[in-house]
Order: structure tokens, then C-alpha cells, then sequence
């Protein structure tokens, strides 16, 4: 075991797929499908919590039923490190209503940005007034999803 990392069996394994998949699934309704009484299925989710493995639940938001139709990936290189701080930059990026996530990445491009829209008009107008603008800005590359499926992650199946 390497320090930090916690020993999971099938069980722990089954719930995290499970919670994966619906973050609002009762111990009950958890129990059920792995074969365990509720308050063990609850004493396990706990621990998972307690451990950090499990670290919240999310909301899934349908954007496309808000009106967001696009999103767009972007690879930021940034033009003047040395005149700009990371923090700033990261600062403004995250002050734009329309960027979802901000990652600091290795490789061809310094940040990569997620970035949803009304439409490519939309994108275009976010783009030019918003992203351009952000200090620090050189080249940019865009990449807009086609589509996208949602996988477990490493929790593998038993």
C-alpha cells in the first residue's frame, strides 16, 4: 500500500461505481444492491467520507435545458509570464461567468478552460470580449465537444 492511499475490497469498490453513477442513492437503496442491511451500507459510505475518498456529492446541471448548447475546450498559452502572475490570470479566468473549470496543465498549453455558451455566436462574443482580454493571453485553441460519456474512473468493474 503506498502512504496515503486507503485499501479498498469489492464492496467499497461497488459503492463508489454505484455513487458514480447517482450521488443520491440511499444506504437502503445501496444495501439492496450490494447485499448488505442498511446501517452496514451507511457505516461503509461513512468511512469512505471520513477517509476523503468520497468528497461531497454533486448536483448535475442539464445545460442545455438552461440554454447553454456549446462547450468549447481551450488550450490558453499564456503570451508574458513573467509580467503576469499565474494568480492573476487564474483570478480573471474564474471571474467569467461562462468559464467552468480552470486547470493549470503541462505540456503545449499553460491552462485549460472549459467554457460553455448560448451558441457560437455566443462563444465567439465570450471569446473575443472576455477570454482575449485576460491578462497574460497569447495563443489560444479552441475545441468545441461533439459529444461526451461519463466513465466511473479507475474503480474498474469486480
Amino acid at each position: 500500500m503506498t502512504a496515503g492511499v486507503i485499501d479498498l475490497d469489492d464492496i467499497d469498490r461497488g459503492l463508489l461505481r454505484a455513487l458514480a453513477q447517482d450521488g443520491t442513492l440511499s444506504a437502503g437503496e445501496l444495501g439492496r444492491r450490494l447485499g448488505l442491511s442498511q446501517p452496514a451500507a451507511w457505516r461503509r459510505v461513512r468511512r469512505l467520507e471520513e477517509a476523503g475518498i468520497l468528497a461531497g456529492r454533486r448536483l448535475e446541471v442539464d445545460r442545455e435545458k438552461l440554454g447553454f448548447g456549446v462547450t468549447v475546450f481551450l488550450g490558453v498559452k499564456l503570451a508574458t509570464k513573467g509580467r503576469v502572475s499565474l494568480e492573476d490570470f487564474e483570478r480573471a479566468a474564474t471571474a467569467i461567468p461562462e468559464v467552468q473549470v480552470v486547470q493549470h496543465v503541462l505540456g503545449l498549453f499553460d491552462y485549460r478552460l472549459r467554457v460553455v455558451a448560448r451558441d457560437l455566436v455566443d462563444f465567439e462574443r465570450v471569446l473575443r470580449r472576455r477570454i482575449m482580454t485576460l491578462p497574460g493571453v497569447g495563443n489560444v485553441e479552441a475545441n468545441v465537444l461533439l459529444t461526451e460519456e461519463r466513465r466511473p474512473g479507475p474503480l474498474g468493474q469486480p
